[in-house]
Parts: structure tokens; sequence; C-alpha cells
């Protein structure tokens, strides 16, 4: 299926008037700011850092590494200049250092989305070496609307100084972020309530983060246990596991009247294997989250494991 621009009267607006300005003799467009206007800016957290750059005309080009996750590189335009399909990366040096040779680094994917161009940990490695070497990265790929082709240069000028910046905030980061840790598991051995080193550094992650984001109001911390032995034993089996969890994150710090802990037995197995049943699971509310609906048995309920 061919690509067909979104049916936003601005966005197409947009578009052809930028179109109205490109070369008619089928040389590139070249989108990139210059030394009088090339800046770098840092948003930084523990969260998360983005280092930003504004690509006059085009859009924006973005370092960005979430906590938990890998540093990534992407390119966003409000208006889709690029036709979708397999574009060109080259790093090359800027016009005042001639006779530099441009460095060919593949190709690369260009969507249609507003992230045009997104690289992974190893590519945005490579495009930060070319800008602290002082060459300028370039996407380039044919236009969507008359085939010309379009070139987004990123500037090397005034980046050293706030890639060091950005550099540190990498290094203050959380060791998780908010998805990787909103539903969470905890296993156990048959007829166990140990946690084991790995559970540690798990729940450990689960403070750090709910201590740091300040919009996390609620725990939830179900216990469950498989189908083997009796109802009444599984019943206490999986609030003792639920109460070992709770314990441990209240050891940690977490306020007591966060944690909303609920036993469950045997009544919601995720699998036909004992060993996937026997459990705990640990669920993060945030202000303004929907309350999931709770099971009619007053403890709450936990089907989807």
């Amino acid at each position: 299926m061919g690509f067909r621009p979104r049916n936003n009267p601005m966005t197409l607006l947009a578009i052809c008037f930028l179109g109205a300005f490109l070369p008619a003799n089928g040389d590139a467009a070249s989108y990139g700011a210059g030394i009088e206007n090339s800046q770098w800016y840092l948003a930084e957290s523990v969260f998360e850092c983005r280092l930003v750059h504004e690509v006059p005309g085009y859009g924006r080009a973005v370092f960005h590494h979430r906590a938990g996750e890998n540093l990534s590189f992407f390119l966003e335009s409000e208006s889709p200049l690029m036709r979708p399909g397999r574009g060109s990366l080259v790093v090359e040096a800027p016009s005042w250092r001639p006779g530099v040779a441009p460095r060919p680094l593949g190709t690369v994917n260009v969507s249609d989305g507003r992230r045009q161009v997104s690289l992974d940990t190893r590519q945005a490695f490579v495009l930060a070496r070319g800008l602290l070497d002082g060459m300028r990265p370039t996407v380039t790929r044919e236009s969507w609307f008359d085939g010309r082709p379009v070139r987004v240069q990123v500037s090397n000028i005034n980046f050293s100084g706030e890639y060091q910046r950005y550099q540190r905030c990498t290094s203050n980061l959380l060791p998780v972020n908010f998805d990787q840790i909103r539903r969470s598991r905890i296993p156990f051995a048959s007829g166990s309530t140990q946690l084991s080193d790995g559970d540690r550094r798990l729940l450990d992650n689960i403070v750090s983060y709910v201590t740091a984001d300040s919009t996390v109001e609620r725990i939830f911390v179900d216990g469950h246990s498989d189908s083997i032995g009796s109802r009444i034993n599984n019943r206490a089996l999986s609030e003792d596991r639920a109460n070992v969890v709770a314990d441990y994150l209240k050891a940690r710090g977490i306020a007591e009247n966060m944690i909303t802990v609920r036993a469950h037995g045997d009544q919601y197995p995720v699998s036909n294997r004992p060993a996937d049943n026997r459990r705990t699971n640990i669920r993060l509310q945030r202000a303004g989250d929907q309350p999931e609906l709770q099971q009619a048995n007053g403890y709450g309920g936990d089907p989807l494991g």
C-alpha cells in the first residue's frame, strides 16, 4: 500500500508551503542549522534525559535515554517531508572543512509517523561520536510530494558541552522506568515464602522508583498459590507470600498506607503449571489511573496474573 498523507488541513497546507520552496532543478532540499542558529538543549530528570536540537524548517533531532533502557536517537517533524522507505545515513564534514571525506553509515528506515527516523543504540552512539568529531550526520530520502531528495542535517555546533551534561544526566537515571515495574511478579517455590536475591533486587528497584515518583499513590500486593493442598492452607500461604513482599517494601521506606495487601489462594491461576501460580503480583497505581475492576469476593482480583 502506498503512503497517504494525513488528512489534516493544517499539515497539508504546511507541506505544500514548504514544497513550494524546494529547488525546481532536482537539487536536494537541505534542512539544517548554521553557525548562527545551532543550539542543543538538555531536558533532564531521574526518569529520562533528552538532548534536543532544532533543525530549522524540518523539526528536531533528539538523543533520548529513558531510565532502565538504552540510548536512542530520532528525527521528529510535524510535517512528513520524506517519503516512507529506505533512506541513507552519512556522516559528513561541514562546509568549512573541505576535503574531509564523508562516511556512509548505511540505510535507515523512514516512517510516515511524526518520528520519521528512529535509530537504535549502536547507531545513536555512532552519530554522537561523529558530532563530537566535528562532523554532521545527514539523512537523505526523497520527498513524498515530488520525489526530489530531502536532506536533514544534524549540526555539531555547540554539541560537545551539552553532551557532557547529557552523560552526567544518564549516570543519575533510576534503574527502571514505570512501564518496566508497573506490574511485577515474585515467584515462589512450592510451600515457600522465601525471597531470592533476584526478588530483593526487583523490590529495591520498585522502592527506588516509587520514592522518586510522587504520582504513584498506591501499591497493590496480591498473593497467590497453586491448587495443591487444601483451599484453606492455600489461602493462608498466599497471604503469607503477600505479607513477605509488603513487609520488605515497608522496611525499605514505603509508607504502610500506600500498600494494599490481598490474598487469593488458588482462585486465579494463570497457567496449568503449578509453578506459574505460586506468586505474588505487584501493581503500581498512579494518581489519575482508572481503578481496575475488583472481584466480588472482597479481596480484589488479579485474573490476568
